[in-house]
């Protein structure tokens, strides 16, 4: 290989949110902050929606993630949110080439999926 890749906070956020989406139990993804909201209420929705990424300042290299979610009623959240972090952890490693040292999920609402 000529050169080095380098997959940006975003398209990391991207793919996470994607992988989420796979999850059985993930009704969908909740806005994450402001900005997320405001791009919500403009009708439109980007596919990081609901995912925060960012260098882990103790771990160099490595990635911690907030992932903002609305789960399925009925569902066990705990094991909902267990099978989150085993399939981000999975997608980040394959397919983005990176390693996440923390993940945070946020059960943010129940809705019917």
């Amino acid at each position: 290989m000529l050169g080095k890749v380098v997959v940006t906070e975003g398209a990391l956020a991207s793919l996470l949110a994607l992988a989420a989406h796979e999850v059985p139990g993930v009704v969908g993804m909740a806005p994450a902050g402001l900005k997320d909201q405001v791009v919500r209420i403009l009708g439109r929705q980007e596919a990081s929606e609901g995912v925060v990424v960012r260098q882990d300042p103790a771990a160099p290299g490595r990635y911690q993630v907030d992932l903002y979610v609305v789960v399925a009623l009925g569902v066990r959240i705990p094991t909902v949110a267990e099978s989150l972090g085993e399939r981000l952890t999975f997608v980040a490693r394959k397919l983005a080439g990176v390693e996440l040292s923390r993940i945070r999920v946020h059960v943010v609402g129940v809705g019917r999926g």
